[in-house]
């Protein structure tokens, strides 16, 4: 069973996750709007390793232009872009 993240946790996580960018922050928020309540450690994880690109490397991951590559492909980070991905 995954561990889900506490408040506290989930409450920074929200802080780390903005963004410069307008079209990145309508993802995060939508991801946030869906998963907040489920969230999993693991998963976390995975948001802060993409919280570390830059905007337009993120923004690119996003909209699909780019796949993940080098240290970045890991289960963590590829289940959060999934997440991240999913249509309206």
């Amino acid at each position: 069973m995954q561990t889900r993240i506490d408040e506290r946790a989930l409450s920074k996580l929200r802080w780390r996750c903005r963004r410069g960018l307008l079209e990145n922050d309508l993802f995060i928020e939508r991801f946030f709007a869906r998963h907040a309540d489920t969230l999993t450690v693991e998963q976390a994880t995975g948001v802060e390793a993409l919280m570390d690109l830059s905007d337009n490397d993120l923004l690119d991951l996003l909209l699909c232009r780019k796949e993940l590559e080098g240290d970045m492909v890991r289960h963590d980070v590829a289940q959060v872009l999934r997440m991240m991905r999913v249509p309206q």
